[in-house]
């Protein structure tokens, strides 16, 4: 399928990979694993042939189909969640178009017996079987499929795509890869936005696809689960094991110790044939027999251990000053999005020194709940900060708010301060940005470089309380073990959104459950959380979590109800995004009033139009509040 002959690429000088070989076939699922820069996502680029190496060859079959799945992506605006995702149909698009053409000119014409009509007739049989064998009846239920298991609901089917968060568009994207049938798929950090159910369900997708595989990723259950074979770049050579993660990690230092001691006899053996050839290198009769010796140890091929790159960033939170007793005092907190609501009366204190995680499915409100601490989104109810509370947040999207255009030593200088701005490059060197590394440009670094970068930016400000949302995304395991003893020894408050058991394991000492609009307690670490669910990892947590929030259809419940449900929740759709549309034309009015009111007001129809508008929305949310209600009488 795919051959790699001798690879190399180097940047600044310095080989990321020198001279690797490898071949990719049939029903491979590579897990591409190594530090953050050691060049897993150069590696890809280069395989989806974005991006030429210095030397080597890559050969290919013929009409070989490559889907990679990016880190940064880019969208058209304007379209819906079902229109982008259909882009990954542009043959079968092709022939709708091809197809709507010749139906056109068929109605328009009336020379049944000519030639030209009977060669359109030809035409749409060729086409219509063209249309058949790409799969022209099918791709719309399948999409629809796809972006459900992806976290969709139909409700989101027609909504436009710039209203949606940057995790939720990348969903979109790795939908219209899985729906291309492409023969090999590489896919940079898949997982990073997905939830728990989302993962699942890509895991099965992906453990029975036809094709190849690459996966960049560093969650080791993700890895273990999909791949059956492990490429490690380590040091610019590469390490290729057919074996999942887990077993790659104790092959490769089974291999080592055996390393270890073939080295160590051969060692032992070097040392004794040098005293005998100092022994007969004296005696004139022995002479010959000590050039004999001299000629063996020159031929000898000495045994080399294989190299670790053993190099992690540096981490220490210091805490600026001792808040109060209560560092966060919430009470009966909520938040909507539009017609969703997240929150519903959250009440919750947080003392001085706590560690607390926020676990749950995504959507549940964790992130929310981070941000309204923080105020950065407004809301209903009340947050009050304790006295010298200071905090420090890591967001989700974090180091999407660093400038691509900075350098590395550039994006920390301006965030310093009079006090800590001589500490740069001493905190830059303790993230792994050393010599030249700090004069890369931001937009050049890979996704877990910028994430140390803002890790290593945190550290300028004052803080006492850290919130992280999510800060293992992108980060190499090495750094994810760093960063945890770092909030571990962290003698301040610390509030964490994370999902990965793992990661969670001996760090916090209270969890926050996220689930139906509310929050539950457990006073103990996650270990307890899981033993009081019943339950063995939050996997099965989050996943229990939507079988139970999954109506249950009763045996009882006529056809007649069922077709009354599907026709309400079709109405509320329709109702939904009738709102949407309304809202933004409403906004778009209020933009040109604010900007332009002179020439505005001249136009003696705005204002009716503008009027109409309201009094079309107002309709338009009591219609939703009567269909909203109607669908709860039948849920009881």
């Amino acid at each position: 399928m795919l051959n790699i002959h001798n690879l190399s690429i180097s940047f600044q000088g310095k080989y990321l990979f020198e001279d690797i070989t490898f071949k990719l076939g049939l029903g491979d699922r590579v897990g591409l694993i190594g530090k953050n820069g050691a060049g897993k996502s150069t590696m890809l680029r280069i395989l989806a042939k974005e991006q030429e190496a210095d030397t080597g060859q890559i050969a290919t079959d013929k009409d070989l189909k490559i889907g990679f799945l990016k880190q940064d992506i880019d969208f058209d605006h304007g379209k819906t969640v079902l229109e982008e995702a259909y882009e990954a149909f542009k043959d079968i698009k092709q022939c709708e178009a091809k197809l709507a053409h010749i139906n056109e000119q068929l109605a328009e014409r009336t020379d049944y017996e000519s030639e030209s009509y009977h060669q359109l007739m030809v035409d749409l049989n060729e086409i219509q079987h063209q249309y058949e064998i790409l799969g022209g009846y099918n791709y719309q239920g399948d999409t629809e499929k796809i972006l459900q298991g992806l976290g969709f609901t139909r409700q989101d089917f027609n909504k436009l795509t710039d209203t949606f968060s940057g995790g939720w568009r990348m969903r979109i994207e790795l939908a219209k890869l899985l729906l291309q049938n492409n023969d090999l798929l590489l896919l940079d950090e898949p997982t990073n936005h997905l939830d728990i159910e989302s993962i699942i369900w890509l895991e099965n997708f992906l453990k029975s696809y036809a094709g190849a595989i690459v996966i960049v990723s560093h969650d080791k259950m993700f890895l273990d689960n999909v791949t059956n074979r492990t490429i490690e770049i380590s040091l610019g050579r590469i390490y290729d094991y057919n074996k999942p993660y887990t077993k790659f990690l104790e092959l490769r230092n089974e291999m080592k110790v055996q390393q270890l001691a073939a080295l160590k006899n051969q060692e032992k053996q070097i040392q004794q044939t040098e005293k005998l050839i100092e022994k007969f290198r004296a005696k004139a009769s022995k002479a010959t027999m000590a050039q004999s010796l001299i000629k063996k140890l020159d031929r000898m091929e000495r045994i080399e251990v294989d190299e670790d790159d053993n190099s992690v960033m540096t981490l220490n939170f210091p805490v600026s000053v001792t808040p109060g007793k209560v560092v966060v005092e919430i009470e009966n907190v909520s938040k909507q999005y539009g017609n969703l609501k997240v929150l519903n009366n959250v009440s919750l204190t947080v003392p001085r020194d706590v560690k607390t995680a926020f676990v749950g499915q995504n959507g549940q409100g964790k992130s929310t709940l981070a941000k309204i601490i923080v105020g950065e989104i407004d809301y209903q109810g009340k947050v009050n900060l304790g006295h010298n509370v200071q905090i420090g947040y890591f967001a989700q999207n974090q180091a999407e708010y660093l400038d691509g255009n900075k350098t590395v030593l550039d994006t920390m200088i301006d965030a310093a301060n009079e006090t800590n701005r001589s500490k740069v490059r001493d905190i830059l060197g303790a993230f792994l940005f050393g010599g030249d590394e700090v004069e890369k440009y931001v937009k050049v670094l890979s996704g877990g470089e910028r994430n140390r970068l803002a890790l290593a930016k945190l550290l300028l400000q004052p803080l006492n309380v850290l919130i992280m949302d999510e800060p293992t995304n992108h980060l190499d395991i090495k750094s994810k073990n760093v960063l945890k003893d770092a909030l571990k020894k962290f003698e301040g408050t610390l509030i964490l959104v994370s999902h990965d058991r793992d990661f969670l394991q001996g760090l916090t000492e209270t969890v926050y459950e996220f689930k139906d609009q509310n929050i539950k307690e457990y006073l103990g670490d996650i270990d307890f959380y899981l033993e009081q669910r019943n339950i063995q990892n939050l996997r099965e947590a989050e996943k229990r979590t939507v079988i139970e929030e999954t109506p249950k259809e009763s045996n009882k419940q006529n056809y007649k109800d069922q077709k009354k449900i599907k026709s309400l929740n079709n109405k509320l759709s329709n109702v939904e995004a009738k709102i949407n549309q309304l809202e933004k034309a409403i906004k778009e009015d209020d933009h040109r009033l604010e900007t332009d009111y002179d020439n505005t007001a001249l136009n003696p129809k705005f204002f009716d139009d503008y009027q109409e508008k309201k009094k079309n929305l107002e309709q338009l949310m009591e219609d939703w509040e009567d269909i909203t209600l109607q669908l709860e009488e039948f849920s009881s």
